[in-house]
């Protein structure tokens, strides 16, 4: 990603319009190839600037993507491949997440659950084939819930501190009968309610906002739909895009546009206004997603803005 962004990228220009044309104070990215120096991320957030917006602060953690087991994770029979690393990836550090911001992070109070091993959720429901853990006992013991993360990252905004829970859950397909991967979609969302509930310590009591892509419509598609339902019926939260529409342009009919990206405020909040940066073809605005023909994303930006 960053060879592709020092080349001048379309596609990176591209989603840098969408972005200053929404001007968000918080921007929590997905799919942002991580390194040690940040330099990627500087990168796009340099782009970003050339079309007018600017983030004096950017963040990032190592996600679990392309980081090896030596096992086989996916039960192919083959070791080393993208699937058998803590979360899909061709290398350590591929398709990552992001915050970009208008204030300070307060790094000494973030909290990082990435390395959190699934089977210590509580009430984490592993795949079993056979009645046997699959695809092995070793690799459950090794495997990790985050497939790329789980943040807990609080800003420093002048009238108080923001707290962001960023996360990215993984498909919940391209398995098999055992269902590993929509069981563990719907433990990586799940976390965030087992979080909320105090038992990975005290979570912030105010002002907190979680974001991120969790790969699963409440009423659409496949995987474990309760899931996601359960987590935006959560009476610490609030749902301001209930009836906002998909997030997603995904062929027809399969897997067709569906609702994956959320971003879902505490109900402290004072939700001013909320929704989906899509225009549909002919209508204002709807340049912006693209650049020299080259697409923006295929998710679109999801936003809200909220008041103390």
């Amino acid at each position: 990603m960053l060879r592709d962004l020092l080349r001048g990228d379309d596609q990176a220009r591209a989603a840098a319009q969408v972005v200053s044309h929404v001007a968000p104070d918080i921007l929590v990215l997905q799919g942002v190839d991580y390194d040690a120096e940040l330099r990627t991320l500087t990168a796009l957030r340099e782009v970003i600037g050339t079309v007018g917006w600017r983030f004096p602060h950017v963040f990032a953690l190592p996600p679990n993507t392309g980081v090896q087991t030596g096992l086989d994770m996916n039960g192919d029979g083959r070791l080393g491949g993208p699937a058998d690393a803590q979360g899909y990836g061709r290398f350590r550090g591929a398709d990552g997440m992001a915050i970009l911001s208008k204030w300070p992070i307060i790094l000494s109070e973030v909290q990082d659950h990435s390395d959190l091993l699934w089977r210590a959720l509580p009430r984490a429901d592993l795949p079993k084939r056979d009645g046997t853990p699959f695809p092995s006992e070793a690799a459950q013991a090794s495997q990790r819930l985050s497939s790329v993360g789980h943040w807990v990252v609080p800003i420093a905004h002048p009238d108080g501190v923001v707290t962001i829970m960023a996360f990215a859950a993984g498909p919940p397909v391209f398995d098999g009968p055992e269902d590993r991967n929509g069981l563990r979609n719907a433990d990586e969302i799940r976390f965030w309610q087992v979080y909320l509930g105090g038992e990975f310590g005290a979570p912030p009591k105010s002002r907190f906002v979680i974001a991120g892509n969790a790969n699963l419509d409440p009423d659409n598609g496949e995987g474990r739909r309760d899931a996601i339902a359960d987590l935006i019926r959560d009476p610490s939260l609030q749902d301001p895009l209930r009836d906002a529409g998909p997030t997603v342009d995904w062929p027809e009919p399969t897997p067709g546009d569906l609702r994956v990206s959320y971003v879902l405020p505490s109900a402290d909040w004072t939700v001013e206004n909320a929704g989906v940066f899509w225009p549909r073809e002919g209508a204002r605005d709807h340049d912006l997603l693209v650049y020299d023909e080259t697409a923006a994303s295929r998710h679109r930006l999801v936003w809200v803005d909220i008041g103390f």
